[in-house]
């Protein structure tokens, strides 16, 4: 083995233990990044093309113009992605750094540090007529970065939110203290009855059916009312 894959190794395993071993959610996917760790699993093969073809789809369908997601990480899923005009955010410096040096050529695209503690709802160039959260919601264990993100998402959504993520109450197992399942589509519900839940797209590669490439999230999509 290489020097080179033993230190990949070696961080590897690192990122394990944190999530083992867990601080908070802004941290640890920092240190992820800077580790060498990618957005995981979900941004990459057939989940990847899946969720492009569903978004590309829907955007050429309803002449989306514009853009935000909340969480955009390494921007891997972004690759597959024919949108207009784009601004990605994420909790992670490292993050939005990849992503700027990803699409350095694409001026179409824009990357900006998401603090929640500081963000400004109001700013102009976060509003977009759909706002995105691909794989987010079940890795906002803390009650108040989970309340304070759908606030964000929300308010920034001008004509629909898209949400790709589980819709259950539920823990990570014990090696994935960076994972809480919640049931969203009920708190929706409750602090936004302006939107409408106007389709809920079941994944066409669902966990537990045995396959490599799998995951228990689903789309749910949002109309302002």
């Amino acid at each position: 083995m290489s020097s080179v894959d033993k230190i990949s190794l070696l961080n590897k395993i690192i990122i394990k233990c944190r999530q083992v071993f867990f601080s908070d959610s802004v941290t640890l996917w920092e240190q992820r990044y800077r580790l060498g760790g990618n957005s995981g699993q979900g941004s990459y093969g057939v989940l990847a093309e899946y969720k492009a073809k569903v978004l590309n789809q829907f955007v050429e369908e309803f002449n989306v113009k514009s853009l935000v997601e909340f969480g955009c990480g390494d921007g891997s899923q972004l690759t597959l992605a024919s949108y207009p005009h784009y601004v990605g955010l994420d909790v992670s410096q490292k993050a939005i750094t990849i992503c700027e040096e990803k699409f350095i050529d694409d001026q179409n695209k824009k990357f900006f540090l998401y603090n929640p503690s500081s963000f400004n709802i109001k700013t102009e160039q976060f509003k977009a007529e759909l706002a995105l959260s691909l794989d987010v919601i079940y890795h906002l264990v803390e009650d108040h970065i989970y309340s304070t993100y759908l606030t964000h998402l929300f308010g920034a959504g001008i004509k629909y939110v898209i949400i790709y993520a589980t819709d259950k109450d539920k823990s990570g197992r014990f090696y994935e203290r960076h994972v809480r399942h919640r049931n969203f589509t009920k708190d929706i519900a409750v602090r936004f009855p302006s939107w409408n839940l106007i389709k809920k797209i079941k994944n066409k590669y669902p966990a537990g059916e045995g396959m490599a490439e799998a995951s228990p999230a689903d789309f749910f999509i949002y109309e302002a009312g």
